[in-house]
């Protein structure tokens, strides 16, 4: 009799990334790939072909944020579990995306068993985070989400002013945030307008910039 593999959904821009995971995974005998994607769209296609049990999500996706992304799924396929595997290692997007849906966060530098045991435990319905990374999710509980003004300016932001955030860095333009994002033009640009207060500067060129240079120290 054959041993039951769970199946596993790579939703992750960066092919090279797909093919290691998907060789590591399908490597295990419990584990099993049975699709992979690099953004939001071909995931929609693929979710009722593949029927995962697990979802592993970067954040950084080329056409929609993976917050985003992670709320979509969340409701609309709510029994699928979720797992972030990121190069961003903050707290303040551990706890966004676990708000999210999300049931583990994991950052692509662990270990081999570390990423496998992440997987095993979100599959079970179990949250996981990283011991590291769970000390800095305690230490925003005590701080509160206000927390001290030597914070990284990303945490002033509202989910929605972050994923704008995120689509400025990647050279979206307004009306194409607008179109991804499924909001008006005049939105975006209210939500441009409070991430140039919150980050003091007066032009949408110095944001994008600010964006590009913010998110690469992440």
């Amino acid at each position: 009799m054959k041993n039951h593999k769970s199946k596993i959904m790579l939703v992750d821009d960066h092919p090279i990334v797909r093919e290691r995971l998907a060789e590591l995974i399908n490597q295990q005998t419990d584990l099993a790939v049975c699709c992979s994607c690099d953004d939001a769209p071909e995931c929609w296609k693929l979710l009722e072909q593949c029927r995962p049990d697990l979802a592993i999500v970067d954040l950084s996706l080329k056409t929609m944020p993976g917050l985003e992304l992670i709320k979509d799924l969340h409701h609309r396929y709510p029994a699928l579990q979720v797992l972030v595997l990121t190069m961003h290692d903050e707290a303040l997007y551990a706890e966004r995306a676990l708000r999210a849906g999300a049931r583990g966060y994991v950052t692509k530098q662990e270990a081999t068993p570390v990423i496998l045991k992440a997987i095993r435990h979100v599959l079970t319905g179990e949250l996981y985070v990283g011991e590291h990374l769970a000390q800095q999710l305690v230490g925003v509980l005590i701080r509160g989400k206000a927390g001290p003004g030597g914070e990284s300016v990303l945490s002033q932001f509202t989910d929605r002013e972050l994923e704008v955030f995120q689509m400025l860095s990647q050279g979206h333009s307004t009306s194409q945030i607008a179109e991804l994002l499924k909001l008006s033009a005049k939105t975006v640009e209210s939500h441009q307008a409070k991430l140039k207060e919150k980050c003091r500067v007066m032009t949408l060129d110095e944001l994008r910039r600010y964006a590009i240079t913010e998110l690469q120290r992440q």
